[in-house]
């Protein structure tokens, strides 16, 4: 409609990042509502086709959401202010080991680090790796909670990139739409801190979850202005998870995940294990192991027989004739069958990428450990519980333990697609 079209241009020029700067105010009404009445007149003629040659107009741009244009003024605050965090990091960014691949790699308490001194600003500042805890999130959620109810306000949040990097993302919501002035910046090969990029883009929806996450779809150029499909997908966990829930998590479950392996996906117990893939998840347990991956050139005839049964037991309560007979095993060459997941053995699901996310842990007598986990995919689905379940684990005193089942709760089942073993 022509009038909502109006209303989000003057919305959009009345907004304070714009400051468009009025000489008579009078004068610019008068255009507003003649314009609006043309627009009225016109409202039942046909529309005339675009004219390629000429530029699209100020509403065009903000109707899609995208690229919108940024005041020089607002562009260089968002610059100064990123520059002048990657300022209060540097010297730890300079300290710290990162590697000797070309694309550095901070460590996660390199990560820790960094925002302790950000969050000195006040302002909530998150990282990028897994269950990362936003300092002062108190102040995101009060935004995102205030939304809900329709009031305007606006909120910074910073994010220390795994490279060590600065994002810095200004929320804004005026009543109707919210928005994400985004910028960026990074350490050359000096160590200076450059910018990368400042963008300004209408959030399509967004929600904050009763988890606390906030899950956002960022406006992004659509078919046919683009023949491949461009993922404006985006969480953020706002409210943190407890350190027992934290530590389960990187534990237990983020070393298996759900891709290629379906014991967290999968309804089992002691005295049903017939439907795992022992094949599978064997590269999965071999790691949390060995704390390293596993290599295919080590293996050209397969994973020898008793190599592969002693990390299995290790972690499930099964003997070596149970994996025998479960397992793909070749009986001859005293061997179980192993290959990577590839185009041949996998078919690619969003959900496969989901993160398994432990929000309770309860303790039984028997010393067994219940965890209730989500399956939290930022990927197109956004969804903050895909799947929940619960695993049940067995503890040792010296820091191993067992599985010792799973149980996917409600009807998770009919929302995930079916599990692809890796030998068919």
């Amino acid at each position: 409609m022509w009038w909502k079209r109006i209303r989000r241009c003057w919305r959009h020029i009345c907004r304070r990042q714009v400051r468009l700067k009025v000489k008579n105010i009078g004068l610019f009404i008068l255009i507003m509502l003649t314009a609006g009445g043309l627009l009225c007149a016109c409202a039942d003629k046909k529309k005339p086709e675009p004219d390629a040659s000429e530029p699209a107009s100020q509403t065009d741009v903000y109707e899609k959401g995208y690229d919108l244009p940024i005041d020089d003024e607002v562009r260089e605050e968002a610059s100064a202010d990123c520059k002048a965090v990657m300022g209060q990091i540097q010297s730890i960014y300079q300290d710290a080991e990162k590697g000797s691949a070309s694309n550095v790699v901070v460590p996660g308490e390199t990560m820790a680090q960094m925002k302790e001194l950000v969050k000195e600003k006040g302002n909530p500042v998150t990282s990028a790796e897994h269950y990362a805890v936003m300092e002062n999130y108190q102040k995101m959620e009060s935004f995102l909670e205030n939304a809900k109810q329709g009031q305007s306000g606006s909120v910074i949040l910073y994010e220390i990139g795994s490279d060590g990097g600065v994002a810095r993302g200004q929320y804004s919501y005026d009543g109707t739409d919210m928005y994400v002035l985004a910028a960026r910046a990074m350490w050359d090969d000096a160590g200076e801190a450059r910018m990368t990029y400042v963008s300004y883009t209408r959030l399509k929806d967004w929600a904050y979850t009763e988890k606390g996450w906030f899950c956002y779809e960022l406006c992004v150029p659509e078919p046919p202005e683009v023949t491949e499909i461009v993922d404006g997908s985006r969480m953020v966990r706002v409210r943190p998870l407890t350190e027992a829930c934290i530590a389960a998590s990187e534990k237990y479950v983020l070393p298996l995940g759900y891709q290629g392996n379906n014991l967290l996906c999968s309804d089992w117990d002691r005295e049903h294990m017939e439907q795992l893939d022992y094949n599978g998840m064997f590269e999965y347990l071999y790691s949390m192991k060995y704390g390293n991956k596993l290599e295919t050139e080590h293996y050209p005839d397969g994973i020898p027989a008793e190599e592969f049964e002693q990390v299995i037991m290790e972690y499930l309560p099964v003997t070596a004739e149970q994996i025998r007979v479960w397992a793909v095993f070749d009986e001859a060459k005293g061997s179980y069958a192993w290959v990577r997941l590839g185009c041949g053995n996998y078919a690619p699901a969003f959900f496969d990428i989901s993160t398994p996310e432990v929000v309770a842990v309860q303790e039984h007598e028997d010393g067994t450990v219940t965890l209730t986990v989500d399956a939290v995919c930022s990927k197109m689905m956004r969804n903050d519980a895909v799947i929940t379940h619960e695993l049940t684990v067995q503890p040792q005193e010296d820091g191993s333990f067992r599985y010792l089942g799973n149980k996917i709760l409600d009807d998770g089942l009919e929302h995930i697609p079916n599990y692809q073993y890796r030998f068919a």
